[in-house]
C-alpha cells in the first residue's frame, strides 16, 4: 500500500487543511508530529512536559484521516533537526512521499511536476495509487530548455497515466526558470505533486521561498522520495 507522511510541528497548532484526509484516502498515513527543541534541551525532558499534548492532538488528526478513509498511525518526535527527523522517519515507515501541508479545500486539479532529476516513474505510479478510480483532473507540468524532448517525456508520462485510467493534461515551459514555472502553474490547481530532487526543493522544503509559494495559494504539496530516500 502507498504510504504519506504528513509532518506537522504539533506543539505549534500546526494542523491538515480540509482537503488532505480527503485527498490521501487511498493511502496509508503516517502524522508525524514534531518539535524543534533548542540545541541545550535534552528530546527527554520535553518528552516529559508536552508528551501527554501532544499526543492528543496526534490522535485527533489519525481520527480525521481515518474517518476519510485511510490506515493511519502516529509518531511523535522530539529533535533538534527537523529535515533530518523527517528523512529518517520517512525511511522507517517506508513512505513513498512525505505532504507538505496547505491550504485548501476539495481537491480536484493536481499538478504534477517532473522538472529536473526526479523519479519519473515512481512519481507517475504514486500519483496513480493516490487518484485510484476518483474524479481528479491531472496536469503533467515540465519545465525544460530541450522543448522535442520535454514534449516526448510528457508523452510518455500521461500514455503510462492513460494505461492506468488516469487521462492527464499536459502542460510544458520552455526557457524558464524551474521553479518560477512551476510557482506560475500552481494557480490553478488545487494541490502538487513532484519529486524531491526537483530544482530548489530543498529551500522550498526548508521555507525559504514560503512567502514567494503562499502568494501564489500552493495547496498541499505532495514529495514523491527518490528510490534511495536522499
Amino acid at each position: 500500500m502507498t504510504r504519506v507522511l504528513v509532518p506537522l510541528a504539533i506543539l505549534e497548532g500546526e494542523t491538515v487543511p480540509a482537503g488532505l484526509p480527503t485527498l490521501l484516502a487511498s493511502t496509508d498515513v503516517t502524522v508525524l508530529g514534531y518539535h524543534v527543541l533548542p540545541e541545550q534541551t535534552p528530546p527527554d525532558q520535553a518528552r516529559l512536559q508536552y508528551e501527554d499534548r501532544a499526543t492528543a492532538a496526534l490522535d485527533d488528526l489519525v481520527a480525521e484521516f481515518e474517518a476519510a478513509g485511510s490506515e493511519a498511525d502516529h509518531r511523535l518526535v522530539f529533535t533538534h533537526d527537523r529535515e533530518q527527523t523527517i528523512d529518517r522517519v520517512a525511511a522507517e515507515t517506508g513512505a513513498d512521499a512525505y505532504a507538505i501541508p496547505g491550504v485548501t479545500g476539495p481537491v480536484d486539479r493536481l499538478l504534477v511536476a517532473l522538472s529536473g532529476d526526479v523519479a519519473v516513474d515512481r512519481i507517475r505510479s504514486f500519483v496513480a495509487d493516490l487518484i485510484a478510480d476518483r474524479e481528479i483532473d491531472v496536469t503533467l507540468f515540465l519545465a525544460t530548455d530541450d522543448e522535442p524532448g520535454g514534449r516526448e517525456s510528457l508523452e510518455t508520462a500521461a500514455e503510462a497515466l492513460a494505461a492506468a485510467g488516469i487521462d492527464a493534461e499536459t502542460e510544458l515551459a520552455v526557457g524558464d526558470a524551474p521553479f518560477e514555472a512551476l510557482l506560475g502553474a500552481t494557480a490553478d490547481h488545487d494541490a502538487v505533486v513532484m519529486g524531491e530532487r526537483a530544482p530548489s526543493l530543498r529551500s522550498f522544503l526548508l521555507g525559504e521561498d514560503e512567502e514567494r509559494v503562499a502568494a501564489e495559494s500552493v495547496g498541499p504539496v505532495l514529495v514523491v522520495r527518490s528510490s534511495d530516500g536522499t
